[in-house]
């Protein structure tokens, strides 16, 4: 009995691999040599930690891991989130929870190793808020399709569109077009109904975050300074505060742009660079926002002479392929996230200088 509390005296570091039920720990002493290697109840898993010295404790930045890391915080342990995608490198032969957890440990200990700052529940809240929205969204997307095809199945059809969606759920509705002509008939009506009064509860719950959501962006300097960006909203500039807590992890703009996935991927070899498509790592929340902000702005870039309209003028006069509309827009959220990363790294709001033709 004493040989084992001396051993747990000796450790220094903790790979953890997390689970619903049954957790994996794996520590080691200064030397590297495991100390403890087995499987713990989730129940017994603070007890457990309890009687071990205060250390380092890495794990995977999964489902969980911020409320663990809290947890073991408040116990005196120094926890690190590691991205899964850096610790599978560390994986020996098959993948078992007993290698995932000495992977973690690992990875832990290398000297350039990355890891996810931990949130606080407050944080996580903001996050929520936006991954509640956006399932929010995607339903209301998908019943306006299914509205859209039923009512196509009787002839009834509207152009491309969210606008012209919300056209074809009023005729659902009232029956009757624009001018007044009956074109659903009333057991059609009937049918779909459900599916009117979901879209309308759907809007009024998106409605309401994004009230929310406007309400939060007015009280932080960050989010407002941010909004003074071409295609940046109340959304995508909440998204970006709540999601980038340490502006500093990042060593310059092309790095943030590469975090959210909008740098070329790359093969090259023997000194020779060929980039592909964008990596589409990362965050792909914040990705799709940005991209979606750099198409308003595409859109709407005529009467518009800053630096950054012009420059995206010129790139689709140079661009002469089919999707170069699609192309100029992925260009521009690439520097629409350099910016973020200037504004956030220096303070300071968007200034778009005027181009002199």
């Amino acid at each position: 009995m004493g040989k084992s509390i001396k051993n747990l005296s000796s450790v220094t570091q903790v790979g953890l691999d997390l689970a619903k039920n049954v957790f994996q720990v794996h520590a080691v002493d200064a030397d590297g040599v495991t100390i403890v290697a087995k499987p713990v109840r989730r129940g017994q898993l603070l007890k457990f930690f309890a009687s071990l010295p205060p250390c380092a404790v890495g794990m995977e930045a999964c489902s969980s891991a911020h409320h663990w890391a809290r947890e073991l915080i408040a116990l005196g342990f120094s926890v690190k989130l590691i991205p899964p995608a850096y610790v599978k490198p560390f994986v020996r032969r098959n993948k078992n929870d007993a290698a995932d957890a000495a992977a973690i440990c690992e990875a832990l200990g290398r000297p350039n190793m990355r890891f996810v700052p931990v949130r606080s529940i407050d944080n996580q809240a903001q996050l929520m808020r936006h991954r509640a929205r956006e399932l929010l969204v995607g339903q209301r997307t998908q019943i306006l399709n299914a509205l859209r095809g039923h009512l196509a199945e009787i002839g009834v059809v509207a152009a491309q569109g969210a606008q012209n969606a919300y056209v074809l759920k009023r005729m659902a509705a009232e029956g009757c077009d624009e001018n007044g002509e009956i074109v659903v008939a009333d057991c059609v009506r009937a049918a779909l109904a459900p599916l009117a009064r979901q879209i309308d509860a759907l809007d009024e719950e998106i409605d309401a975050l994004n009230a929310e959501i406007e309400t939060q962006v007015e009280a932080d300097d960050k989010a407002r300074r941010l909004m003074t960006i071409p295609g940046i909203g109340p959304v995508t500039a909440s998204a970006v505060v709540a999601t980038v807590q340490d502006i500093g992890a990042f060593a310059s703009g092309r790095e943030f742009a590469a975090y959210l996935g909008l740098t070329p991927r790359q093969h090259s070899s023997g000194g020779k660079e060929k980039l592909g498509r964008i990596s589409k790592m990362g965050d792909r929340y914040l990705r799709k926002l940005l991209v979606v902000g750099a198409c308003a702005v595409l859109c709407h870039r005529k009467g518009h002479d800053d630096a950054l309209r012009v420059w995206a003028d010129r790139l689709l006069e140079r661009k002469d392929v089919k999707y170069k509309f699609k192309l100029t827009a992925v260009a521009l959220a690439n520097k629409l996230a350099r910016i973020i990363f200037a504004l956030l790294a220096r303070g300071g709001v968007y200034v778009g200088q005027t181009v002199v033709a």
